[in-house]
C-alpha cells in the first residue's frame, strides 16, 4: 500500500494552452476543490482521493463544527463523525485521527487519504483495506 506525503495540489499540474507564470494550470475539478476550501476556510494538506470525496470529507467537517455552540465538537466526536460518515458512504474501513498536534506515520489504501486543517484542528482521513476471514467450524465430539 502507497505511503504518501505531498500535496495532490502539487503533483496534478497539467501544462496546457492556458499556463501560468510556471507553466503549468490546474484542472477543472482542482480548481474548483481549491475553492470549495478557500470558502469553507479549510487548508488541504495533502491527497490521494478523488476530488469528489475530498469535497465530501471537507462539507462534511465544516458541517460538524456549525452545530450550535453548546454543541461545540471536540476532536473525538470530529474523528468519530468523520469516520462513520466515509464508513457509511464508502465502505470501511475509514480511520480518522482529529487533534491540534499529533504526528502520524501510516499506510493507506489507494484513493483512501486525506490531510487537511479547520480552524484549530487537523484531519487525518484515511482507509486501510479490510479481508474477511471465513473460517472453518471444527465439529465438536458431541456433533460426532
Amino acid at each position: 500500500m502507497p505511503m504518501h506525503s505531498s500535496s495532490s495540489l502539487s503533483r496534478r499540474h497539467r501544462p496546457n494552452n492556458n499556463d501560468n507564470s510556471n507553466g503549468k494550470s490546474m484542472p477543472a475539478e482542482e480548481v474548483k476543490l481549491a475553492a470549495l476550501a478557500i470558502s469553507l476556510n479549510v487548508r488541504l494538506r495533502s491527497a490521494d482521493m478523488p476530488f469528489s470525496m475530498q469535497a465530501h470529507a471537507l462539507r462534511y467537517a465544516r458541517t460538524l463544527f456549525l452545530q450550535p455552540a453548546t454543541h461545540r465538537p471536540n476532536p473525538t466526536f470530529l474523528a468519530r463523525s468523520l469516520k462513520k460518515e466515509f464508513d457509511s458512504m464508502y465502505g470501511p474501513a475509514w480511520h480518522c485521527v482529529v487533534g491540534k498536534s499529533f504526528g502520524s506515520f501510516v499506510t493507506h489504501s489507494p484513493g483512501g487519504f486525506v490531510y487537511f486543517s479547520l480552524e484549530s484542528f487537523s484531519f487525518l482521513l484515511f482507509k486501510t483495506e479490510v479481508q474477511l476471514m471465513i473460517t472453518e467450524s471444527v465439529p465438536t465430539p458431541a456433533a460426532r
